[in-house]
């Protein structure tokens, strides 16, 4: 049986009143008292339950997500599980605020950043732009002690406590596989859309695709990536160039948003030319690409995992309690039009 406060007091010979104050660090406490106390802390082996401290206490826990303003589905849906999760404040005891950001900015993701530390939420969760300017952001909401969880792409090497999202770079290799088998020994071009090169997500997944194509499947000639910004009208005109130049593609891997542009231009070609399309995220535009055959394979991320995971990792450290790492290891799950939700 755990020991509890109760026998924390008997053994100190003090009050309950007494434990209270010095587990809390309040002051009005009598060094000797105070020793007495952590003795028996000590001699009991009392852990103190944190969470249900806080429970007790009526703890609201202040988080703050930044999330980037652009028009692609993935991120339209990681809001939305955001705003289902403020819906859900008063039984989760949370208090979360939403800022937006232009994407891929670092400069203004830390500005952002440094204008959240201003407010001193308990803990902050956001989409990472890799730059030492958002580095240095993150070491200083460390700094403050306020928690730090990177959301869907990660800045390893910053101080941030955990990333909440996939490996990409198992992600990449994955639709490098889907993809060559799809091919089934043909030759050709293949070719890649990212949405930018300064987010981690999108360079690992880029990283694990090429290697494996390289590796295992050699005759396939591997165009440069094109970058798109995860802007639907920019990857449709980008991608119908990209078709008048290259009449042999016959792979495409978008490993980035701006789905919705990319199939439109597919869409446009004649259907012997339509190439195998490996894509990321399953939303409505692919679930309908995959249902009628322009795309092959989805690579999707759940949304609300992850935006569920990064709430518990933030209350964890905000607690000072460790991460359950089984909990909050997110899937990366592989749909074709069989096997469609």
């Amino acid at each position: 049986m755990k020991p509890t406060v109760h026998d924390i007091a008997r053994s100190a010979g003090v009050s309950l009143a007494t434990v209270d104050r010095v587990l809390n660090g309040r002051p009005g406490v009598r060094r000797i008292t105070q020793e007495k106390v952590e003795e028996a802390i000590a001699v009991l082996g009392y852990v103190r339950d944190v969470a249900a401290a806080n429970l007790a206490k009526g703890r609201t826990y202040a988080f703050t997500f930044v999330l980037p303003e652009n028009d692609n589905s993935f991120m339209i849906g990681l809001r939305e599980e955001v705003e289902q999760a403020v819906g859900r404040s008063g039984a989760e005891r949370t208090r979360i605020r939403v800022v937006d950001v232009p994407p891929f900015d670092g400069q203004a993701l830390s500005t952002m950043l440094d204008g959240v530390l201003a407010d001193r939420p308990d803990g902050v969760a956001f989409v990472a732009v890799e730059s030492s300017d958002v580095q240095a952001a993150v070491a200083r909401l460390r700094e403050a002690g306020i928690a730090v969880v990177t959301l869907v792409s990660d800045l390893p090497g910053s101080q941030r406590h955990h990333f909440a999202g996939i490996d990409n770079h198992a992600a990449g290799r994955t639709a490098a596989n889907l993809l060559g088998r799809f091919l089934s020994g043909r030759d050709g071009r293949v070719a890649m859309v990212a949405g930018s090169m300064l987010v981690r997500d999108h360079r690992e997944r880029l990283e694990g695709f090429l290697s494996v194509l390289s590796e295992d499947f050699p005759r396939l000639a591997i165009l440069p990536v094109i970058e798109a910004r995860d802007d639907p009208a920019i990857a449709e005109e980008l991608v119908t160039g990209l078709f008048r130049r290259y009449p042999d593609v016959i792979g495409l891997y978008s490993l980035g948003a701006g789905n919705r542009g990319i199939l439109k231009a597919v869409r446009s070609l004649p259907e012997a030319r339509r190439p195998v399309i490996i894509a990321h995220e399953l939303t409505r535009s692919t679930r309908a690409a995959l249902a009628d055959g322009v795309v092959d394979a989805v690579l999707n991320q759940d949304a609300g995992h992850e935006v569920r995971s990064a709430i518990r990792v933030l209350k964890a450290k905000a607690d000072g309690l460790p991460v359950i790492a089984a909990q909050e290891r997110i899937r990366i799950d592989i749909f074709l039009k069989d096997n469609l939700p």
